[in-house]
């Protein structure tokens, strides 16, 4: 009899570089800005979605991730505070049933056994299309006036 979980496994490959001290913290704090900018995008809890594709994962804290399963869709997902290395693993697994995950699945992340608090659903078009605004209104106000 076939296993009815699979594991949809990711990969995220890190460009490495080296920085100075003073540096790290700054690149490090744009990280975690840009990271819970997603948080800031996040809809009401959902009980599933469904994934017939995985395209890849962010992490954004201790006990969040964004999941990535198409070029516009993605959910928030919180699990329990049983994942401490989340935040700096390169790899994470999440089971699924039928192409489906749900509040009875997991995140896989080394040992690690970590059971999906909450699904949350995020506006990535609206997300696109805030940060293309402030961005023409940033250039807008960085283009001098002609005389």
């Amino acid at each position: 009899m076939h296993a009815r979980t699979r594991i949809a496994v990711f990969s995220l490959l890190c460009a490495m570089g080296v920085v100075v001290g003073g540096c790290a913290t700054g690149v490090a704090r744009k990280a975690d800005d840009e990271a819970r900018r997603y948080v800031d995008y996040a809809g009401a809890p959902v009980q599933e979605f469904h994934a017939w594709r995985m395209d890849g994962w962010t992490p954004v804290s201790r006990n969040e991730l964004v999941v990535w399963v198409g070029v516009n869709e993605a959910y928030l997902l919180k699990v329990w505070d049983t994942c401490p290395d989340l935040e700096f693993s390169n790899v994470v697994g999440i089971t699924e049933w039928m192409h489906t995950v749900n509040l009875f699945e997991k995140v896989k992340v080394g040992r690690d056994t970590c059971p999906i608090r909450e699904i949350r659903p995020i506006d990535i078009k609206r997300m696109k299309a805030d940060a293309k605004a402030a961005k023409v209104e940033a250039d807008r106000k960085e283009t001098p006036k002609q005389p």
